[in-house]
């Protein structure tokens, strides 16, 4: 990748790292539907003013059937099933199956006739970030149900399939303006599930509100704009690599904020995590097409 497909990377990296830490504050007070819908809310409240200001929502509009199926496949529907399947299933088990984005994704790419091929040393690198995964939040499958093992399944497809709704559907569409739509369809169908537990936030601990606020803030309507940057500038199988790295830096910032321990696994783990994803976001060689191997046997004598 380009040094700044590498900033985005870690940007996004540490800011979608960072919820982890942040929800768990929040759902000690508030319910995951109030939770999901206020983070989208308070998104699209800084971002789809702006992008009216900038004149930007009615042609995107034009392309509301594409801004709808990315909205279903990136939020509407992985959000509440991430919310129902972490009930019954360990944080670290939902983590390591999320990890299986990066695979799909290259997989859907390869059907779709994607030109990126996915290069043996890419695939090892993949390999390697899911040990490094396994090693980190460790794999506690004692209880796992399969209907919630399913609905994780549905996410990891619509989390691999959406960047590619926007490169292939939404090229023109300002990755702003996506967010903004996206945030504000998602909002509305959570908003009558949610607005009869609003009168709960006046009350609530101001860390709880606090994280709400940081989640809308800084890890949706900020990271969605620096997402869809990387979409474009690294393409969707490299971008969604950052499924590894996410819970390496949810990890870390435990050690560092929560005094939690420095164990053997993030010692293991962190490494490989950062080894594998190196290894994944490598450029694949490119093949010569047809034409410039032409070109090149008419000009050998």
């Amino acid at each position: 990748m380009s040094r700044r497909g590498w900033a985005l990377f870690v940007a996004m990296a540490v800011i979608w790292g960072v919820p982890y830490l942040l929800i768990k504050v929040a759902v000690g007070e508030f319910s995951p539907v109030l939770v999901v819908f206020a983070r989208c809310a308070i998104g699209a409240a800084v971002l789809l003013p702006w992008t009216i200001a900038r004149g930007q929502l009615r042609p995107a509009l034009r392309h509301w059937r594409a801004l709808l199926l990315f909205t279903v496949l990136e939020m509407t529907g992985p959000w509440l099933l991430l919310s129902w399947a972490e009930q019954s299933l360990s944080s670290s088990l939902t983590g390591l199956l999320v990890a299986a984005v990066p695979f799909v994704a290259a997989l859907t790419a390869r059907l779709a006739g994607d030109e990126d091929r996915l290069s043996p040393v890419r695939v090892v690198g993949m390999l390697i970030g899911v040990v490094g995964i396994a090693a980190l939040l460790g794999l506690d499958v004692g209880g796992a149900q399969l209907s919630a093992i399913g609905a994780v399944a549905l996410v990891v497809v619509g989390y691999a399939t959406a960047p590619m709704v926007v490169t292939r559907a939404l090229p023109d569409v300002p990755g702003v303006a996506v967010a903004a739509i996206a945030l504000t369809v998602t909002a509305l169908v959570y908003a009558p599930f949610a607005l009869p537990q609003v009168g709960e936030l006046p009350g609530a601990p101001a860390d709880a509100l606090v994280s709400v606020a940081v989640l809308g803030l800084v890890c949706t309507a900020l990271a969605l704009a620096l997402f869809f940057a990387l979409i474009r500038e690294a393409g969707p199988q490299r971008a969604l690599v950052i499924t590894f790295v996410n819970p390496a830096v949810a990890v870390l910032l435990g050690v560092l904020l929560l005094d939690e321990p420095f164990t053997l696994g993030l010692a293991v783990g962190l490494p490989l995590v950062l080894l594998g994803c190196v290894l994944a976001t490598r450029r694949s060689p490119t093949r010569p097409r047809r034409s410039e191997l032409t070109e090149v046997d008419s000009a050998v004598p």
